[in-house]
C-alpha cells in the first residue's frame, strides 16, 4: 500500500524557468528544500511583519525581500528560508492562504535562493504578473503597468487631437 502524500510535500505545477539544472534535479530539490517563495504581498509589507507571521512556524534563517530591479523598492514577494524542512512544511500548512496586510499570502516551495532572484523579472522592473493585471489594487501599487501605459497613451492621444 502506498503512503498518502501530505499537502506539505505536494508540489505545485509552477517551476522557476531560470533554474540552472534539469527538471528532475529541480523536483528533487523541491522535495527537500527549506526555502519558500511567498507571493501576493502588499508593496507596503515590511520584513518585520513577514518575520512576525512566519516565525510562528519555526526558526527563520533569513528573509529576502523581492525588489523592483530598477527602483529597489518592495514589489510584492519574498523568500523565507527556514533552518529545518519541517518548519517550512508547517508554514505551507498553516500560513499559506492566511492574511497579511489585508492580502491573502501565497506560499510555494522554492529550490533555494540564488543572488539576483530578489529582483522582479518584469519589463518595468517589478513582477511580470503586475504588468498584466487589469484591476485596481492599492496594496500592489494601483493598476497593472500595461493598463497604466494604455491610459497614458490614450490621454496623450486625446491631448494631441485637441479633445
Amino acid at each position: 500500500m502506498s503512503s498518502p502524500v501530505t499537502t506539505s510535500t505536494e508540489l505545485s505545477t509552477y517551476r522557476d524557468q531560470h533554474f540552472k539544472g534539469s527538471r528532475l534535479e529541480q523536483e528533487r530539490i523541491l522535495l527537500t528544500t527549506s526555502t519558500l517563495y511567498v507571493g501576493n504581498l502588499s508593496f507596503y509589507t515590511t520584513e518585520e511583519q513577514i518575520y512576525e507571521l512566519f516565525s510562528k512556524c519555526g526558526d527563520i534563517k533569513r528573509i529576502i525581500m523581492g525588489l523592483d530591479k530598477y527602483k529597489k523598492t518592495p514589489c510584492g514577494f519574498c523568500f523565507v528560508e527556514y533552518y529545518q524542512r519541517c518548519d517550512a512544511e508547517n508554514c505551507m500548512r498553516y500560513v499559506n492562504g492566511t492574511r497579511l496586510d489585508d492580502r491573502i499570502v501565497r506560499t510555494d516551495w522554492d529550490a533555494g535562493f540564488v543572488e539576483g532572484r530578489q529582483y522582479g523579472r518584469g519589463k518595468s522592473g517589478g513582477q511580470v504578473r503586475d504588468e498584466y493585471r487589469k484591476d485596481y489594487d492599492s496594496g500592489r501599487g494601483g493598476y497593472g503597468k500595461n493598463v497604466q501605459q494604455e491610459s497614458s497613451i490614450t490621454q496623450a492621444a486625446a491631448i494631441f487631437s485637441g479633445q
